[in-house]
């Protein structure tokens, strides 16, 4: 290569890292064009629930930028600050217990304008009213869900220990708390131990956001683990 195009290549390369480091501050960010990314996810037995917020240029897909000042993001109105890896960017964290969590909450994020927008969910869990026996016998499985609507849709996740296998993963449709299983859907599985798990996967479009909108998901799951014999 010669020392001209040399000299061009590393202008382009220059000009393009610059670009991309533009595209992440704040300043750069049009706040009409603001995606927001809002994350709950939550599983049965763990004391911690993890909420996060991220904020994206332009759509699902866009950088991920920090809120610069007068900018601010308020949760339940506690300001959370802005934290960042290598692998998912900048993002704003909060851990809740569970146990005191179900209820009404609110997101207010403020652009660098001063321009405010009010995000609020209910958070409800559900729980597995069935006790699930250590060893099942393979046959039709009926499992009684308490905590959701009265019909309302979860992921049914069933996995052996084979990786001959592919298992069950698929959703349900969820009417009166009622999920059957039955003895066709368990031919997939081996016998042997069989981990269980019920997923509520719960995403829908932001309330109040930008002309670039944005999504609000919850993920709450549950698991269990028996025997499965013939």
């Amino acid at each position: 290569m010669s020392s001209f195009f040399r000299v061009i290549f590393f202008i382009a390369a220059f000009i393009l890292i610059s670009c991309r480091n533009k595209n992440s501050e704040n300043n750069e960010v049009n706040p009409e064009t603001i995606y927001f990314d809002y994350k709950i996810t939550a599983e049965e037995g763990n004391d911690n629930l993890t909420i996060v917020l991220q904020y994206r240029d332009g759509n699902e897909e866009g950088e991920t930028f920090p809120i610069k000042e007068p900018g601010k993001i308020l949760f339940d109105g506690k300001q959370v600050p802005a934290d960042s890896t290598n692998m998912t960017g900048i993002f704003y964290e909060i851990n809740k217990p569970i146990a005191t969590f179900a209820g009404k909450h609110h997101i207010f994020f403020t652009d660098i304008t001063g321009k405010e927008y009010k995000e609020e969910f209910d958070f409800q869990p559900f729980s597995l009213l069935t006790t699930v026996a250590d060893t099942l016998q393979r046959g039709e499985l009926f499992f009684e869900l308490i905590g959701l609507e009265a019909e309302d849709y979860v992921r049914v996740l069933l996995s052996d220990t084979s990786f001959a296998n592919d298992g069950i993963n698929r959703i349900d449709t969820v009417r009166d708390g009622r999920i059957i299983i039955s003895g066709t859907d368990l031919q997939n599985l081996a016998n042997g131990p069989i981990q269980l798990e019920f997923i509520r996967e719960n995403e829908r479009p932001v309330k109040k956001g930008t002309e670039a909108g944005g999504k609000f998901s919850i993920n709450y799951s549950l698991k269990r683990e028996f025997i499965l014999r013939d």
